[in-house]
């Protein structure tokens, strides 16, 4: 399998996100007490286990379909794969905005970020860029 860096926008969008994603990833697997300050999360010292779950569940799901999409990025349903992953996101987000309380600038802020990252993933499956 040959390795080739994009070269439209259609194909720059999702290899985009996939790196901002991975980045992300790597980001909470090397310094997962600086991604759980960054969401708002805090672990208690009687659990230090809680760090793991940054480094596993957070940064695992984010580096492995960041670095699969990496890989893959001109396939639509890794592309709709990693949009959908940013889509429920954006969506379980706006759920806890409207549930919980939680209308702070934070949450729409990463809203809106989660909303971008999805549509910029999914557009090239949906025909929305051209090459």
């Amino acid at each position: 399998m040959d390795f080739a860096l994009p070269q439209t926008n259609a194909d720059m969008l999702p290899f985009a996100v996939a790196a901002l994603t991975a980045l992300f990833g790597l980001v909470a697997l090397f310094a997962p007490r600086i991604t759980l300050r960054a969401l708002r999360l805090q672990t208690g010292e009687r659990h230090p286990e809680a760090v793991a779950e940054a480094r596993a569940t957070i940064a695992g799901f984010w580096l492995g379909v960041g670095v699969v999409t990496l890989l893959l990025y001109n396939q639509p349903f890794v592309q709709m794969t990693l949009g959908a992953g940013w889509l429920f996101t954006s969506f379980g987000r706006l759920v806890s905005i409207l549930s919980d309380h939680g209308s702070t600038a934070y949450n729409w802020l990463m809203f809106f970020l989660a909303l971008a990252l999805a549509t910029a993933a999914l557009a090239p499956v949906f025909g929305l860029v051209t090459n």
